[in-house]
């Protein structure tokens, strides 16, 4: 059974949605603690999270930063913001999916099975990233290439699990700080230069050439 999890501070709504995904075999959980969202979410381990931009505290899109730190998780949006800045933004910070409200809840339902099938259906359990024949084992966190195996440091290969989970969009040096700070590494912006830096190296002598791209001002990304 998959496990969806609404972070939604509309009572009304989040029930509606919990109540009919639950008539689809669907488990579900809401939250109820807006201060504490990311430890509600790990906790119960969602195969999916919906999740809405106007939030009490801090908004969509810091709770969003903060789930993309530690999983790939797929997140829809489920917002009446609906303008296109709105929706560029939550594709940049990781998002899968926007749904604009109001929304008809068959459409929604149809949205989640697509989006489950293509995430679980062909690879359940991943524990690999991989693009252009580079392999980032998440399990026993190595790199393989041409069947050498890459040695990493512990902040080299977060970096790398970042931007791989997020190939093709720019990943904000921000972002990828937050992440190793939250890690209990915290690095200053100077610090992460340079572990980009001998990231790039031993990839380049490992023939993995323009691997991770910069994006002068912004960030990374992997193309």
């Amino acid at each position: 059974m998959y496990k969806i999890m609404i972070i939604e501070d509309d009572v009304t709504i989040a029930k509606v949605i919990s109540e009919h995904l639950k008539k689809w075999g669907y488990e579900t959980a809401c939250v109820n603690d807006f201060e504490k969202v990311t430890e509600q979410v790990f906790a119960f381990e969602p195969h999916l999270i919906l999740l809405d931009i106007m939030l009490p505290f801090f908004n969509g899109f810091y709770w969003c930063t903060k789930i993309r730190c530690q999983s790939s998780v797929p997140i829809v949006f489920l917002s009446s913001a609906s303008d296109n800045m709105n929706m560029v933004m939550a594709m940049n910070m990781g998002a899968d999916d926007f749904i604009s409200k109001p929304f008809d809840l068959q459409v929604l339902t149809a949205k989640i099975q697509a989006l489950l099938r293509r995430t679980y259906s062909f690879a359940e359990n991943t524990k690999a990233l991989e693009h252009r024949g580079v392999l980032l084992n998440l399990a026993d966190a190595t790199l393989t290439y041409e069947g050498r195996k890459i040695d990493l440091t512990k902040n080299e290969f977060r970096i790398l699990q970042l931007l791989m989970e997020r190939t093709g969009h720019v990943v904000e040096r921000d972002t990828i700080m937050e992440c190793l700070w939250e890690s209990d590494s915290f690095i200053d912006d100077n610090t992460l230069t340079v572990n980009v830096t001998r990231l790039r190296k031993k990839l380049d002598e490992a023939g993995i050439s323009e691997f991770i791209v910069t994006k002068k001002g912004i960030g990374y990304l992997v193309k």
